[in-house]
């Protein structure tokens, strides 16, 4: 293992101990004062997570709202890291009580009708603490996870995931061939139960080109899929952080087309998911944590 690696995994293993051990006020502004640091250095994740919020404004990315915007987001994606760490030590009853959500009865009625459904997330405010409130509302999940590096870390995130009552599945084996993940969740569906997706970003060949904010980009085909072969319902969901408390809003089924070939099915799907994250990213562009680059423009060579 590298240095670089042993030093990553080890600062993880630091955090997940001594975070939960602190006051939770006390970590909060230890993680602002981080997130404000980091932010007035404007690296390339800062100087990216304001292009990407441009578009999402509608304006220039030198514009002072953007710049704004962006300490905002970067205060907020800090603010996740510091409840990751804590979570795992966080009472059944906060969990609950804290996630104000709206449209959780899209769930109820898939799993009691034994269709099953699987549900398609942006990266946005804390998917961590949304899957712990459906682990506890009585609904545990399959998700899939990209392997990280070092194995150590990536098994250390597995550990964190599947005490929380997730079922995770490697994106990929070890050494890089295909895990089969796509056939377990099917299969998970078929029994009537829930997928959990992160779907906003997908530069494979395998993503569906969507128009987003007014430009192109690719998004995950694989919630589409999934309901396309085995008859679940897909529903996007969005996230937000909400005073201390955090939001989720399930949105409404995103039905299969009657009509055409599977991969016109899919891109007026893939497009109907991009639209619903576009709104609710719009609503709360401050808790969308892209720091990556997104649109086609963007991957493009420059000159």
């Amino acid at each position: 293992m590298k240095l670089q690696d042993r030093l990553v995994a080890s600062l993880y293993a630091v955090a997940w101990f001594l975070v939960p051990r602190v006051p939770e006020r006390l970590a909060a502004a230890v993680f602002r004062v981080i997130a404000d640091e980091i932010w007035r250095r404007r690296g390339k994740p800062v100087r990216q997570l304001e292009r990407n919020l441009a578009r999402v404004l509608g304006k220039d990315p030198g514009d002072p709202a953007v710049r704004r915007l962006s300490r905002a987001g970067l205060r907020s994606y800090f603010r996740y890291w510091m409840e990751v760490f804590r979570l795992p030590a966080m009472s059944r009853e906060r969990i609950l009580t804290g996630m104000h959500v709206q449209g959780e009865d899209h769930i109820v009625k898939a799993v009691a009708s034994g269709r099953g459904i699987v549900l398609a997330l942006p990266h946005m405010g804390n998917w961590d603490q949304a899957g712990a409130w459906l682990v506890h509302f009585g609904h545990p999940f399959t998700t899939v996870a990209e392997r990280l590096k070092p194995e150590s870390l990536f098994e250390r995130w597995l550990a964190f995931r599947r005490s929380l009552g997730m079922e995770v599945l490697p994106l990929t084996a070890q050494g890089g061939g295909t895990a089969h993940a796509f056939g377990t969740l099917a299969r998970r569906l078929r029994e009537g139960g829930v997928v959990c997706l992160p779907a906003d970003r997908d530069l494979t060949d395998s993503g569906i080109e969507v128009d987003f904010f007014g430009s192109r980009t690719r998004m995950v085909a694989g919630p589409a899929l999934l309901a396309i072969q085995t008859g679940a319902s897909m529903h996007p969901a969005t996230l937000w952080f909400e005073g201390d408390d955090w939001g989720l809003h399930i949105h409404p089924e995103i039905p299969v087309p009657e009509y055409g070939t599977r991969q016109e099915k899919l891109a007026v799907m893939v497009q109907a998911m991009a639209d619903v994250f576009a709104e609710g990213i719009a609503e709360h562009p401050d808790d969308w944590h892209m720091l990556q680059r997104l649109w086609l423009d963007d991957l493009r060579p420059r000159a």
